[in-house]
């Protein structure tokens, strides 16, 4: 037996998990705002999408880039997957019996942090492409527009919220099915810089 200690190296043969996000993220974004800009009520098929795949997947998609180790898709679908579920929440816990319902003024302060949260991932992505700062950029947008028309009950800043969210989850659907489509041909066909 020899005393020489072998390096073993682990390559990392797992694929991207940032596609499978984005689909969560996008389409449960889409499905919320087009009821803020009064297409549908809010029931229980927003309340079920948000919670299993903007919130439930999103938070395993943050797992595994944590494994992967990449730091911004970690804490960008770890924190958007738990605040879809902290949103089912706060409409489910009064429903339940278990809390009263925040106040709009509580709701505006709740979107204003993630809106400042969202304005520091929306730097980082100035080292990422432009597609992700355009992709945040509009979910900074977003969160500041809900606030405000929590704040005011304005309900044409919430119906350009909304224009803004529709736009925010069709694009976050867009970059996610481009990423698929260049995989799936091994080239890219959709450019995604």
């Amino acid at each position: 037996m020899s005393n020489k200690q072998e390096l073993v190296r682990l390559v990392d043969t797992t694929t991207n998990p940032a596609a499978f996000g984005l689909c969560g993220f996008g389409m449960s974004t889409l499905l919320l705002n087009l009821h803020n800009i009064g297409l549908f009520p809010l029931d229980s098929m927003i309340m079920a999408m948000g919670i299993f795949f903007g919130g439930i997947a999103q938070v395993i998609v943050g797992n595994i880039e944590g494994k992967k180790n990449n730091m911004f898709g970690m804490v960008a679908f770890g924190s958007y997957g738990f605040f879809w579920i902290i949103l089912i929440a706060l409409m489910m816990i009064p429903k339940l019996g278990l809390g009263e319902a925040p106040s709009p003024n509580a709701m505006g302060w709740f979107l204003t942090v993630w809106g400042i949260f969202s304005t520091g991932l929306f730097v980082a992505t100035f080292n990422l492409s432009k597609m992700m700062r355009v992709l945040f950029g509009s979910v900074v947008a977003l969160f500041f527009l809900l606030a405000i028309a929590d704040f005011s009950g304005n309900h044409t800043i919430k119906i350009i919220a909304g224009i803004d969210g529709i736009f925010a989850g069709s694009f976050a659907l867009y970059i996610a099915l481009a990423m698929v489509i260049n995989d799936t041909f091994k080239k890219e066909v959709i450019k995604l810089r």
